[in-house]
């Protein structure tokens, strides 16, 4: 992720040569107090017109966004990107605008955003003098965009059709500032189905009922997989862990993977793959994505969501999307002695604190979802590739695996290849 950054830092400095470089900064590598708006502010606000965020894989072409941030009248609040909007009403967003979901405009980060820096000034203060008052952060577009409105009280979201999500090499991008790649980052060879070790966690009640539904999409892809649940159920076959089921979070049960994981009753892999018996994923596309990191290093992957983050909170891995460990980060996990509060405390959150207590990092992919494919904007699924959706919950299970995630990439590696991002 750092290198993609480098990357994309150097292209658009590379572009500026001969006019007014922009200043461009690389989130990661800003103490939270630095990045916060009040500082953006501070540091900005008397020389810049605009601040433009952008992801990673935001491809720019520099001349073409000057030119449409020129149209705008950079002395009033302005708040610009490529707007989505929810078909239906979602739990991700905690079920807003309920009656008319579409009404309401959040920007899809990838085709970037920009905050007008009269706006910025305004919300620095507001920030100082009305902290974020959600416990979670679970989709931070959704989030700032509803901040930035403030009950209408702040401007909408204004359309730029300029800022794109479709490919850089699409005969649709001619009139795009802002594209991205399709194709998921390819840093090497996939890993191999060997590496990966999966964990299924289940109970008795959904033996018949989920557990059939990952025989008939995923299951043959995993070389390595488990199935723990609280009944041993030779049929499946299913491992009784000793760990009574809860209706709630299931901390008992994943501490006890992670302890089986680096016992000798499973084979010595390199990658850890906890999933619930409602997750639907996609094992070829995971081995791609690990491709762009190093086992060897503590790395925690999927969703990432937060808890109290205005107040020194920690982020976590949301379990439904699936949680990715390497080896190393198991083993420091256990060894820090951090443990369940209860069997039934929620698992992705204790694991979240405990990584924030030993300093490590919580890797952030969009490919992983907590939730259904009805869930999300169809313009923000339509430029992914995803890894996984979760819940079976009025859904056809089998029908959206194989519309969403069916299609891998192990038949077609030489396609990959040819049109592979290097990190």
């Amino acid at each position: 992720h750092v290198r993609q950054a480098e990357r994309r830092r150097e292209d658009l400095l590379k572009q500026a040569r001969g006019f007014t470089k922009p200043v461009v900064l690389l989130l990661h590598s800003l103490s939270e107090n630095e990045v916060s708006l009040n500082c953006l502010s501070h540091s900005f606000g008397k020389n810049s017109s605009w601040i433009v965020f952008l992801e990673e894989e935001t491809n720019v072409k520099l001349i073409a966004l000057i030119k449409v941030l020129a149209k705008v009248d950079k002395n009033k609040e302005w708040f610009l990107g490529k707007p989505l909007f929810d078909e239906e009403s979602t739990i991700i967003h905690h079920y807003a605008f309920a009656e008319n979901p579409s009404i309401f405009k959040y920007p899809d980060f990838a085709a970037s955003w920009a905050l007008s820096i009269p706006l910025v000034v305004r919300l620095a203060k507001k920030v100082k003098e009305e902290p974020l008052k959600s416990d979670f952060t679970i989709d931070l577009k959704h989030e700032v965009a509803l901040y930035i409105w403030d009950n209408g009280k702040g401007p909408h979201l204004t359309a730029v059709p300029e800022l794109c999500t479709v490919p850089e090499d699409s005969p649709q991008a001619s009139h795009c500032a802002t594209t991205v790649s399709k194709k998921p980052p390819l840093c090497g060879e996939p890993v191999n189905k060997e590496d990966i070790f999966v964990a299924v966690k289940t109970c008795k009640k959904f033996h018949s009922e989920r557990v059939p539904v990952i025989k008939k999409t995923w299951e043959k892809d995993a070389l390595f997989l488990e199935y723990y649940s609280d009944h041993a159920d030779p049929s499946i076959p299913t491992i009784n862990l000793g760990v009574p089921n809860t209706e709630r979070g299931h901390c008992g049960k994943t501490f006890a993977i992670l302890q089986r994981f680096l016992s000798s009753a499973v084979p010595d892999t390199k990658w850890l793959l906890i999933v619930d018996d409602d997750t639907l994923i996609s094992i070829p596309r995971l081995q791609v994505l690990l491709s762009c990191y190093d086992s060897s290093e503590p790395v925690s992957l999927g969703e990432r969501y937060g808890y109290g983050l205005s107040q020194g909170g920690y982020s976590y891995i949301t379990g439904g999307g699936g949680m990715v460990f390497s080896r190393e980060a198991v083993v420091r996990l256990l060894k820090s002695g951090c443990k369940c509060y209860s069997n039934d405390a929620p698992d992705d959150m204790v694991l979240g604190m405990c990584l924030n207590a030993l300093g490590l990092p919580v890797t952030h992919s969009p490919l992983f979802h907590q939730a259904r494919p009805e869930d999300y904007a169809r313009d923000f699924l339509a430029h992914q590739v995803p890894i996984s959706f979760h819940k079976h919950w009025n859904i056809d299970p089998i029908a959206v695996f194989n519309k969403w995630l069916k299609n891998d990439f192990t038949a077609s590696q030489d396609e990959l290849k040819s049109g592979k991002t290097e990190l």
